[in-house]
């Protein structure tokens, strides 16, 4: 007896030794972050006032973290829960600030020219970086030159690379071109393994949004939309770097059986292959490219070239905003759409509205862009959208949609009424359809011998997680998404003048390109954000106008605790990703994703347009 109170005393004892590591690590942790923060605190008084970039220097474009449409207030247990699942919250980069930082340095005489140094830049939408490679392309008109250093290169930073005048190369390198793939989890086998009745109710037949929680693979329906769509994309890709670089566009498309054989040609040396096959110029060490940028732009005392990073150069531009022109004002909908008010990050179909009706109400506001750049999500949310841009027109006021990357589904819903669609052509949109997805547990809790049962005063008042759906209530449910997608439809068919005859071949949740759906009438032109904004002001009759972004400012306690976090983050490299194994970080990641995805479902009616596949990879 005494050896098991032992026993048990060693247990307790551990677990209390547990306890108390923890929560001196945690009073550890705090403490650094407060040396951090009055560190900071000290060493950026006068950070709001950054000097000028110094005379004739490089304007090194060093993107760091995801290029967003809009910067997101993340809460603090974000950074750490994310980080759990592989996902650190890096550093943000609003696309729109990125295009306007090249296009100022165009004109500022200090600026000599542009090197491209972006190791840290994440794999991002062919749609942003076009629109940034419309800038570099600007930028090189003007005469400066752009070069682009790397030690490896993923395909988006291969992709921007393919604009410079010359690529350098580490000589261990290489250039990473795999394609575009637009691949899921399946969880199926699971949820029947976990005794979790999935109720799935849905119109069209290509809306494969809830395919990962009733199948094992991916359906041939939506094998077939997915594969059209793809194949664009990447053509598109090829098309424009085979053009930069003056290469055959057949050299990016190799079978894996020539793929083998190229790199036998260089004995698996990848970074020969590149200078080989042309994706580079040079093979050059750090040191050799160094050189190289002092021969172009000179030396300055550290033995290197004279240079300003984009981030400093960032903050050096001053505001450009004449009080006495109208304005065009931008407001910004990126993220899966939700009901309700939503933090940045999400489109809260009350946030939105919100944001809407203040661009109405303003008197110097003649027009309106609302820039998308959303999968979908819930269909009352996007119906209360849609209807404030219609009081916009009833307004007087012109609304233009400019799409993203994606505007599919719900991101489709809140921009049919628009007065015009600008796409582009490697937009991803459609997908119109709705489902609905009801997940119940009484065969898992009934195995586990719990039941539930009572009485109620209507057939409907026992249905819930621990009693399942009949048979006659999910056809009841049913009715209601068919009746939904019928409105979408409809309201489709009456805002792009569109047949309802024509509406089955288009819809059905079928996923169109940009090209595509402008040959269907789901838009109106092919354009960047630039051409939405002056196509607004034109029908506004401006000639000369502001661009005025709507947005709901961070609240003082929120900007503080971002950019403490943020600080935090880079002096003391917080990652606990790193405590994730290296293998199974790429499923934590997915499993985080579809966790999310189903937390933003909160339709009131359960009612969702989303596109799940129009994520690619």
């Amino acid at each position: 007896m005494k050896t098991i109170f032992k026993y048990i005393g060693l247990f307790f004892k551990g677990i209390w030794k547990a306890v108390t590591f923890i929560r001196v690590a945690l009073a550890n942790l705090l403490f650094l972050a407060f040396i951090a923060l009055i560190y900071f605190a000290y060493t950026n008084v006068e950070s709001t006032v950054t000097p000028p970039p110094p005379k004739k220097s490089a304007l090194i474009v060093n993107i760091s973290g995801p290029i967003v449409e809009q910067a997101t207030y993340q809460n603090p247990m974000d950074s750490l829960t994310g980080s759990i699942f592989g996902q650190d919250l890096p550093r943000e980069n609003v696309l729109y600030e990125i295009v306007s930082t090249i296009r100022h340095a165009k004109d500022d005489p200090n600026i000599t020219g542009i090197v491209l140094s972006l190791r840290d830049m994440p794999e991002t939408s062919l749609t942003k970086l076009r629109y940034i490679a419309k800038a570099l392309n600007d930028f090189k008109a003007s005469g400066k030159p752009i070069f682009a250093a790397g030690d490896f290169y993923n395909q988006s930073q291969y992709y921007l690379a393919s604009y410079a005048d010359k690529i350098y190369l580490a000589p261990d390198g290489a250039v990473m071109i795999k394609g575009y793939s637009a691949y899921s989890m399946y969880y199926k086998t699971l949820l029947e393994k976990l005794d979790i009745n999935t109720h799935v109710f849905r119109v069209g037949t290509y809306k494969s949004a809830i395919e990962p929680f009733i199948r094992n693979d991916m359906s041939d329906a939506a094998k077939e939309s997915a594969s059209r769509w793809l194949t664009q994309l990447w053509g598109a890709f090829v098309d424009d770097v085979a053009t930069n670089r003056s290469i055959d566009a057949d050299t990016l498309n190799p079978n894996m059986d020539e793929f083998v054989e190229l790199v036998k040609s260089t004995n698996g040396d990848l970074a020969a292959l590149s200078l080989k096959l042309g994706l580079v110029d040079q093979l050059a060490t750090r040191q050799q490219v160094r050189q190289a940028m002092v021969d172009v732009f000179g030396s300055d005392d550290n033995d290197s070239y004279p240079y300003v990073d984009y981030y400093e150069y960032l903050a050096s531009i001053p505001p450009s905003f004449d009080v006495n022109d109208d304005d065009v004002a931008v407001v910004v909908a990126s993220g899966a759409i939700m009901d309700g008010s939503q933090p940045r990050g999400t489109v809260g179909g009350d946030t939105v509205a919100s944001l809407l009706r203040e661009a109405r109400n303003d008197n110097k506001v003649k027009a309106v862009v609302l820039r998308v750049d959303s999968p979908g999500g819930s269909a009352f949310a996007s119906e209360v959208i849609r209807n404030e841009i219609e009081a916009l027109k009833q307004a007087g006021k012109p609304v233009v949609v400019s799409m993203s990357s994606v505007a599919a589904s719900g991101g489709y819903w809140i921009s049919m009424s628009a007065d015009k669609i600008v796409a582009q052509p490697t937009t991803i949109t459609g997908s119109i359809g709705i489902f609905s997805v009801i997940t119940t547990f009484e065969k898992g809790l009934n195995n586990l011998g719990v039941y539930t049962d009572g009485i109620g005063t209507t057939p409907l008042s026992g249905i819930g997680v621990t009693t399942g759906i009949p048979e006659k209530a999910a056809d009841a449910i049913q009715l209601g998404i068919e009746h939904g997608y019928s409105r979408f439809i409809n309201l489709v068919s009456s805002n792009r003048n569109i047949p309802l005859s024509e509406m089955e071949e288009i819809a059905e949740g079928r996923v169109w390109t940009g090209q595509d759906a402008m040959r269907l009438g789901l838009v109106d032109q092919m354009g960047d954000f630039d051409d939405a904004v002056a196509l607004a002001a034109k029908l506004a009759e401006l000639d000369s106008y502001n661009i005025y972004w709507v947005e709901e400012p961070l609240s003082p306690a929120q900007q503080f605790i971002q950019d403490f976090m943020n600080q935090v983050r880079v002096s003391l490299g917080l990652d606990i990703s790193a405590f994730v194994p290296a293998a199974l970080q790429p499923a934590a990641q997915q499993l985080s994703q579809d966790m999310t995805l189903m937390q933003s479902f909160n339709d009131p009616k359960g009612q969702y347009t989303f596109c799940l596949n129009c994520q690619v990879q």
